[in-house]
């Protein structure tokens, strides 16, 4: 797809959305079924179950994915369709190019064995491995756009309210 083809695409999208607002809203939402055998669950993806379970640094045998690792996926995933879509739109010829996210975890937080260590993924890194003949100063432009307009990057900086329930089945 070319920066033309991918206007034309999302112009439509664009205007609708100035018009009526209200239509750019959506729901996203991720289901998972807790195993009735080991200390995991399985999460739908729009492909295929995933099954999910512990870490070996908490207890986990290595067959099962992370849950953070899948954090950490989602943030990948999100910066490189992003920043697809901004080198497109830029005209910024990639060569190739690897997003790699990284996060630093003490599972002593997870495990209740300091009250100090958070729980949850610390120092969030991102990095991008661009190759290109694109000069400096666009690369970095397409960075800073790609960081902008990243819903996964946005969400992880932002203070997001989370809210909890439960419902009896």
């Amino acid at each position: 797809m070319n920066k033309d083809e991918l206007r034309a695409l999302q112009a439509p999208l664009k205007n609708k959305y100035k018009e009526e607002p209200s239509s750019a809203i959506v729901t996203l939402s991720a289901r998972s079924r807790l195993d009735s055998d080991g200390i995991a669950c399985k999460v739908e993806t729009g492909k295929a179950m995933v099954a999910v379970g512990l870490h070996p640094v908490t207890g986990g045998d290595g067959s099962y994915v992370c849950s953070g690792d899948m954090l950490l996926e989602a943030l990948a995933a999100c910066a490189g369709v992003t920043m697809k879509a901004v080198s497109t739109a830029l005209d910024i010829p990639l060569r190739d190019a690897v997003v790699v996210a990284e996060g630093d975890w003490d599972a002593r937080g997870t495990l209740g064995v300091s009250k100090e260590s958070p729980v949850g993924l610390a120092n969030i890194r991102l990095r991008f491995e661009i190759d290109s003949d694109a000069p400096d100063e666009q690369l970095a432009k397409m960075v800073e756009l790609t960081e902008r307009y990243c819903v996964v990057f946005q969400t992880l900086r932002g203070p997001t309210p989370l809210s909890v329930s439960h419902v009896r089945k």
